[in-house]
């Protein structure tokens, strides 16, 4: 899952990226009202992390300007404003969800958690299909009740399919979820992960949509 952090506090900025990296969140992170505003018209994300006291342009009129073009996308304010009223004026431009600074790493995790899956239209943390079970809170994954050790590329591949099993994800958009910017993609790496999938939960469980992408089998 590819997440836009917006930070202009160097320390805490790295330090909240280096914790979603290991939440496994690809993790694009920007320092100005202005950068994530062109950031967030560029790229999919399947949420945003957003300070409000930033240079360049406030992130209280990046999230305005984010839900007058209609875009839904899930909106974690991330701020030391801590006032009713500015938690009130956050809320009320749409943001989804706010969180005061000192905060707790593991906390915001979970409310990213909470936001991806309601934002997908499930209020279980479980995503299933075919036997398969995923539990993002616990990463684990199992396989008609037995665990299914996966590398952390191809638990976030698996994840991004279960998270849009009605639907066919192009190679693009797979590679959009798994990597941040500055990170290496080979000419068939989600291909390989791909294979992998298949070699550990079956060879039919995830479909070739020729010339399309890759969706998983709705024969099941």
């Amino acid at each position: 899952m590819r997440i836009l952090l917006v930070e202009d506090d160097v320390m805490l900025g790295d330090g909240i990226r280096a914790g979603l990296k290991l939440a496994d969140y690809a993790v694009d992170w920007v320092h100005d009202g202005e950068a994530a505003r062109l950031a967030l018209l560029d790229h999919a994300y399947q949420a945003c992390v957003l300070d409000l006291g930033l240079p360049k342009r406030d992130g209280l009129s990046v999230l305005k300007e984010l839900r007058q073009r209609g875009n839904p996308l899930p909106i974690l304010i991330l701020t030391a404003r801590d006032s009713s009223a500015d938690k009130i004026a956050g809320l009320d431009a749409g943001a989804d969800d706010y969180l005061t600074k000192p905060f707790d790493l593991l906390e915001l995790q979970a409310r990213l958690r909470a936001l991806i899956r309601r934002a997908g239209g499930t209020s279980t943390p479980i995503l299933e299909h075919a036997g398969v079970m995923l539990d993002p809170a616990s990463k684990r994954v199992t396989r008609d009740g037995q665990p299914v050790p996966l590398s952390a590329r191809e638990y976030a591949l698996l994840h991004d399919l279960l998270s849009h099993k009605q639907h066919i994800r192009s190679r693009s958009q797979l590679e959009e979820s798994l990597y941040a910017w500055g990170e290496e993609t080979g000419s068939n790496t989600v291909e390989v992960y791909i294979h992998q999938l298949r070699k550990k939960l079956g060879a039919d469980f995830i479909r070739t949509v020729r010339g399309l992408g890759y969706r998983l089998d709705d024969t099941r």
